[in-house]
């Protein structure tokens, strides 16, 4: 099954679900057979939200507190806790600045460009809430190039609120290039200070020492936007959706096979099998990558474990970028991993060894094994090349591939067994479930 390149947003009737709220982020989403591309006004979102403050040299820390009040962590992979971000940027050195991140590297995410399409005055609101909480001069939002709808929707927004209610700071859209590395914080500093979109693994980290050298609030789009709405509506509000130790909503792509693919606002906590529902399967479910690309295989003996990084590090997983793509049982979860590890080697920035050449050798072996002909001793060397390659590169993505194949080895073993005896799936001679992009991207550019 393949994926258009924009998902949207799933409206469509949903099984009822403990603990489920009405949707947040999604709540005013353009109806079912608009437009395509049709975006939320500021007129149509100022009857909602108020006018943000501008930003002023001091930190707003009144803002600061409620958002840790709130529980608040980033929803760009890592969950980081916004409070303690914006607080260590805040007692930096020098004027700061918020970079917005909406690059979404991540091939089966879709919820970024969706919020940036349909609802760009939430993320521009939370932008310059941000830079008001760390008394920031200057924002900038990165957006892929390849986002068109993302970009033009964006810009508009910017032109609608140019006259009815300039910033008081300079906002900046900068389209940035493909590929994977480079939506990663570092490396998107450096292409938005005029270098290549290469990740650095060196000090200073971009909240001591970022755009233009300040200190730099580098967040995700959809955690501004949750900051956007703990300004309007408080820190309580928040906290009546999610855990008590992850407290909120989140946004999660689905896709695989499902019959319902598209971008879902869930509690944490939910089941993870109560997200797959929502999206109908296909039929039984054999597994479920979980976190994306850079994610783990969990099995559907698991599917019952709270979506939730506490609920999911009992299979060895995490929400990551909110991802889960489903695999239907007849499909062939090596071959999928294969196919995804190729990519993996194809997305390196080309600065290390282990992108270099680690990469692209376990990619070719895992291939072998997906193709039921993997040479006698081939599965302990791919184990052992995996732990060579792991944590050696300038950033995490060799990590991503190895975590990846280990999880596919675990979660997969009689598939494993039957593959190295010759006796390969016969899901694995299909086209494939998990819709990867294919051909080599160019060289992360320069501005």
């Amino acid at each position: 099954m393949t994926q258009t390149s924009e998902m949207t947003a799933d409206r469509s009737p949903a099984p009822p679900a403990p603990g489920i709220l009405a949707p947040r982020l999604l709540a005013h989403m353009p109806p079912p057979g608009a437009e395509r591309g049709a975006w939320q006004t500021l007129t149509e979102h100022r009857t909602r939200y108020a006018v943000p403050p501008h930003p002023r040299s001091k930190p707003w820390t009144e803002l600061i507190d409620a958002i840790d009040r709130a529980g608040l962590r980033g929803r760009g992979g890592a969950g980081f806790p916004t409070a303690v971000k914006m607080r260590t940027v805040a007692g930096g050195r020098g004027r700061a600045v918020v970079l917005a991140n909406g690059t979404e590297g991540e091939p089966a995410s879709y919820k970024d460009k969706l919020l940036l399409t349909h609802q760009p005055h939430l993320v521009l609101d939370g932008a310059l809430l941000a830079a008001a909480a760390v008394g920031a001069g200057h924002v900038v939002i990165g957006v892929e190039e390849t986002a068109r709808q993302a970009l033009g929707a964006v810009r508009r927004a910017l032109a609608e609120r140019a006259s009815a209610e300039p910033a008081g700071i300079p906002v900046e859209v900068v389209a940035t290039p493909p590929g994977y590395v480079s939506g990663e914080e570092s490396a998107l500093v450096a292409f938005v200070n005029g270098g290549p979109a290469l990740p650095t693994a060196v000090p200073p980290r971009p909240f001591e020492r970022g755009v233009g050298r300040r200190p730099t609030l580098v967040a995700n789009v959809e955690t501004l936007a949750h900051v956007a709405q703990i300004a309007r509506r408080g820190a309580s509000w928040f906290r009546e959706a999610g855990t008590d130790k992850e407290p909120g909503s989140t946004l999660v792509s689905v896709s695989g096979s499902v019959a319902r693919p598209g971008v879902l606002e869930v509690p944490i906590g939910m089941a993870l099998g109560a997200v797959v529902e929502r999206a109908a399967p296909l039929g039984r479910v054999a597994a479920a990558l979980v976190g994306g690309f850079f994610g783990t295989w969990v099995g559907a003996g698991d599917l019952g474990l709270a979506f939730s990084r506490a609920g999911l590090a009992a299979a060895g997983a995490s929400p990551g970028a909110g991802v889960v793509i489903v695999l239907g049982e007849g499909a062939c979860g090596l071959s999928e991993t294969a196919r995804i590890m190729a990519w993996y080697a194809r997305q390196g920035a080309g600065q290390c060894g282990p992108c270099v050449f680690g990469l692209p050798a376990l990619a070719a072996e895992m291939a072998a094994l997906s193709h039921g002909r993997l040479p006698e001793g081939g599965l302990a060397r791919l184990q052992r090349w995996g732990g060579q390659v792991e944590g050696r590169g300038a950033c995490r993505h060799p990590d991503g591939s190895v975590r990846l194949l280990r999880s596919a080895l675990a979660a997969f073993p009689l598939d494993v067994q039957a593959h190295l005896g010759g006796r390969p799936c016969p899901g694995s001679l299909g086209a494939g479930v998990i819709a990867v992009p294919g051909g080599r991207p160019g060289r992360p550019g320069g501005r």
